[in-house]
């Protein structure tokens, strides 16, 4: 998910629905289909395509405008990878007991293990899934030690999909991916106004080194900007921040989330009085035997240590987090997802955990041309689907025995997660259970709606290529409310 500026109201959304209700002035009411992408185009303008496929659950088509064409479907990939995650994992409401951090000593050196938790938290008042749990087994078992190692070898060290754009890695929305995770992979930041004319202050874990140029403006108004290089430990924070502003918390991203979570084990450690004589280390996975330069330089590839865990954690169920994922649109949490099923099928790369998806859409009856995906959350810009395609995976999701569980992990308009704003004060508030996503200049909706007959309707929704990046939800929401109201 990419935070854009939406650049019409409610207000006017309100306004859009009443011009739409309006009665056309022939006698003759023009076809649905026609009026639709009639109001598509008033209130977008020109320049923008869309494509839009509503169907009943049993297929009946109600409308298709451009039904076949391409659209970067931004973060309702998402949809795909956790139907997935439903379709290849068969109870979800039990406790994980595959993907939890575990710790162990290998000799003198603390080995801490990801295993593909997107949960697992350092962060003061953690109660479940927390990394302080793991420094505490280490704690009991011994006062000093020697390295800390993070190992993420549970998954090729694939850390973005081919067509993550480089600006987006250093923000939240594109942090590394990694079987070793803590805290989102994310640095919280917080700035602080200081006298004005003065810099501000700047206050965060010391990961990073920070270049703080930030200034305090007396009755200006706040505007930070955050630039680091990829696979840079230095970080520069500018702009301005208002002399009477409250505390602004920034995240930033995590390029090697292994090395993360082991400079905060060893911190934690370090709090409990274990002395750490040695470094902080990783041991990443290469994709094949062929990238790794030892393996190359004719040495064998390295093997784990066999010892036992000292203690492996078990997360809650996956379905707490498939609901989180969808809800929120978390990015990182859907690339996790997508490398979990990928592990069921083989090394848990990018590429098993496409074969995974491919192989639920064959099921689904979706064509091959009708998709191609380069990542699991949806920030790739190579990431491509038509509406029909994604029409046809919703059929197939609601005649699932997961159907149900599926469906309530979806925002819900008007209600809760990235749809709390949309839909509100419409008839279909409260009725639309749908993913969105939203990229440059991309914008997206699939899910389901109840229409005002009652009947559950099937929607997908797409618009591209829009003039200045202006969000084409409001468009999306007015031609949904229309069709709504006539079945």
């Amino acid at each position: 998910m990419r935070t854009s500026i939406v650049r019409r109201t409610t207000a006017s959304l309100a306004l859009a629905l009443m011009l739409a209700a309006a009665p056309a002035p022939a006698a003759d009411k023009a076809p649905l289909a026609e009026r639709v992408a009639a109001t598509l185009r008033q209130i977008q303008g020109p320049g923008a395509r869309f494509g839009l496929v509503v169907t009943t659950l049993d297929g009946r088509e109600i409308v298709a405008l451009s039904p076949d064409d391409r659209f970067v479907p931004a973060s309702n990939t998402k949809v795909y990878t956790t139907a997935a995650v439903f379709a290849n994992i068969p109870d979800l409401t039990r406790p994980d007991t595959v993907g939890g951090a575990a710790v162990r000593l290998d000799g003198d050196d603390v080995i801490l293990e990801g295993h593909g938790d997107a949960r697992l938290s350092s962060k003061a008042g953690c109660t479940v899934d927390c990394l302080a749990t793991l420094a505490d087994a280490v704690a009991a078992k011994t006062r000093r030690v020697d390295d800390v190692i993070g190992d993420d070898s549970d998954y090729p060290d694939e850390r973005w999909s081919p067509g993550m754009g480089w600006n987006n890695i250093q923000s939240r929305y594109g942090t590394g991916i990694s079987a070793l995770t803590v805290d989102d992979n994310e640095l919280a930041i917080t700035v602080r106004p200081g006298k004005a004319g003065g810099a501000a202050t700047v206050e965060a874990l010391p990961y990073y080194a920070i270049d703080n140029q930030v200034t305090t403006v007396a009755g200006g108004k706040t505007a930070l900007r955050l630039f680091r290089m990829p696979n840079s430990r230095e970080l520069r924070i500018g702009g301005t921040i208002a002399a009477d502003a409250t505390p602004v918390e920034l995240a930033v991203g995590i390029d090697d989330p292994a090395d993360f979570a082991a400079w905060r084990l060893k911190a934690l450690l370090v709090e409990r009085g274990v002395k750490v004589k040695g470094r902080v280390d990783v041991r990443h996975r290469p994709l094949t035997p062929a990238d790794d330069p030892k393996v190359r330089a004719g040495a064998p590839a390295a093997m784990a240590p066999a010892t036992t865990p000292l203690l492996k954690l078990t997360p809650p169920p996956l379905i707490e987090d498939l609901t989180h994922t969808n809800k929120v649109s978390q990015n990182l949490h859907a690339e996790l997802l997508l490398r979990r099923i990928a592990r069921l099928r083989g090394s848990g790369s990018i590429a098993d955990g496409q074969a995974a998806v491919e192989a639920m859409l064959e099921s689904a009856g979706v064509p091959r041309w009708a998709y191609d995906f380069s990542d699991g959350s949806g920030m790739s810009t190579y990431n491509r689907v038509t509406p029909r395609a994604s029409a046809a995976l919703m059929r197939w999701i609601a005649a699932q025995p997961w159907g149900a569980a599926f469906r309530s992990t979806l925002p819900i308009g008007g209600v809760d997660g990235t749809l709390a704003k949309r839909f509100k004060g419409t008839p279909l508030e409260g009725k639309v259970f749908a993913k969105t996503g939203t990229l440059n200049q991309a914008n997206a909706l699939a899910g389901y709606m109840t229409a005002a007959s009652g009947q559950t309707l099937v929607i997908a929704a797409y618009a591209g290529d829009m003039p200045g990046d202006a969000s084409a939800t409001t468009a999306m929401d007015v031609a949904l409310n229309l069709i709504a109201a006539e079945n």
